[in-house]
């Protein structure tokens, strides 16, 4: 098993950098201020998973074995986290006809990030807010292409600004460094490949000022598997090249095979091409994000731990970069994303009964965030992002 612990130098720069390693344990203590309920969601914003649905997400994640009825599962499993399959299905059933994950997505809403920014605002008083935000149908539009989902420059602008009020990183499922060709901030954290790529701000951070002797974190859990990921991206590129609209991307430390141009007749062939190949690699996983199926190694790591490891991280550090702030007891994160990915962060802020997440969705999902933001996202972005630079720098314009 992989040693998911595993903090690795810079070979580019020959800097030799501080280890930080996770324990099993908890960042923040039991004894935590718990943030209030969110309204409506009647247990801290989450909603859970109905029968059905988690059935057919968890079949997608399971290697091996099962043939034709593994790949219609795969399928099913496509369809149903496909925002606009869903919407177009529901719309054409009856509510007796819809299935009942159908109708409780309908039926169950998040509330507004925005309209209750007074409350968000009351709960991280006299914390230390750290964001993190996801890139792809958060910061950026989902498009066709994804080598074109670049964000406007009103967006670098604001999250500029965001970064000198709170500590801010991106983590993505994509390549860290493609994210950075994306997004061009050079004082943010960078967390690519969900998390198993990570790197500090490398200048212009004011959480980066005054530490010396230490250098950009860098975290590198899964650096083993990289000759495999190769191995598996070049096998899906030949595999998927008679497939019309299908696009393998190689995110270093995982393989993601998009399906979102591909005909719905056809998504049986990207499942069985995916599965042909996943069958001879036991030390690789499949997991599934928006028209997306992904291919990573087996460790214990996703964006969840990266969130956790990047807390750790500012805890060890806090009297260099949380100035005024004594201990990580009073870091208080927000995260921002829209895939299913992003519920492993998700889930670790509502266990840790700290901070909150916000889902960017137009429509109600099964959750474990606390607030949501509606699609389309920019200009809701730029209100709540406005809201939080005001509440940490006052001369936020």
């Amino acid at each position: 098993m992989t040693n998911q612990n595993v903090v690795v130098p810079d070979t580019k720069s020959g800097i030799s950098l501080p280890m930080v390693r996770l324990s099993g344990s908890s960042i923040f203590p039991a004894t935590a201020q718990k943030p209030p309920t969110a309204p409506g969601t009647g247990g801290g914003g989450c909603i859970s998973l109905s029968a059905k649905k988690k059935l057919l997400l968890e079949n997608l994640e399971i290697n091996g074995g099962g043939g034709a009825a593994k790949i219609n599962s795969w399928v099913d499993s496509m369809r149903a986290s496909s925002p606009t399959h869903m919407k177009s299905s529901s719309q054409s059933l009856s509510e007796d006809q819809q299935l009942p994950w159908q109708q409780h997505q309908q039926q169950i809403t998040l509330p507004s990030a925005l309209d209750n920014f007074d409350q968000i605002m009351e709960a991280s008083r006299g914390k230390q807010i750290v964001m993190f935000l996801d890139y792809d149908g958060t910061l950026s539009p989902i498009v066709d292409d994804p080598d074109r989902a670049f964000m406007s420059k009103k967006m670098r602008t604001t999250v500029r600004r965001l970064a000198t009020c709170f500590p801010t990183a991106i983590v993505s499922g994509r390549c860290r460094d493609k994210v950075y060709k994306f997004v061009r901030l050079a004082e943010l954290y960078y967390a690519g490949s969900h998390g198993m790529d990570i790197k500090g701000p490398e200048k212009g951070s004011k959480y980066t000022k005054g530490t010396q002797g230490t250098e950009p974190v860098i975290c590198q859990p899964a650096s083993e598997f990289l000759p495999m990921i190769d191995e598996v991206f070049k096998e899906l590129v030949a595999k998927t090249k008679l497939t019309p609209g299908a696009k393998v991307e190689n995110n270093k430390f995982c393989v993601s095979v998009h399906f979102r141009c591909v005909e719905e007749k056809k998504w049986s062939e990207v499942a069985e091409a995916v599965k042909s190949v996943l069958n001879k690699y036991p030390k690789l996983r499949l997991s599934q994000g928006r028209k997306v199926l992904e291919i990573r190694p087996t460790i214990k790591w996703d964006k969840g731990k990266a969130l956790e490891f990047l807390l750790e991280s500012l805890g060890e550090y806090c009297a260099c970069f949380l100035s005024g702030f004594a201990n990580c007891t009073d870091v208080f994160p927000i995260y921002i994303g829209d895939d299913r990915t992003d519920e492993d962060a998700f889930k670790v802020l509502k266990e840790r009964e700290q901070g909150f997440g916000i889902l960017v969705s137009k429509v109600a999902k099964d959750t474990n965030a606390s607030y949501s933001l509606q699609e389309p996202t920019q200009a809701s972005l730029h209100d709540l992002f406005h809201n939080y630079c005001f509440l940490g720098n006052n001369n936020y314009y």
